[in-house]
């Protein structure tokens, strides 16, 4: 039987939401194994001067824990 946790993530990035959902898979990987997906539980953006300069994203990541 295979274990499954879930931990909140958060990211962003100055290029895109794809850019952050990326850069927290990448983070993440460094210190968690076995990472199975990342739901996205949040989409928002910074706004300056009417132009988006910061994307973020609030997850979850769901990974096996082998035992």
């Amino acid at each position: 039987m295979a274990i499954i946790k879930v931990i909140e993530v958060m990211g962003n990035s100055k290029k895109g939401w794809e850019d952050a959902a990326d850069g927290i898979v990448k983070e993440a990987s460094k210190t968690v194994k076995n990472i199975k997906s990342l739901y996205i539980n949040e989409m928002s953006a910074r706004v300056e001067k009417n132009k988006i300069v910061e994307y973020r994203l609030n997850g979850k990541i769901s990974f096996e824990v082998k035992s």
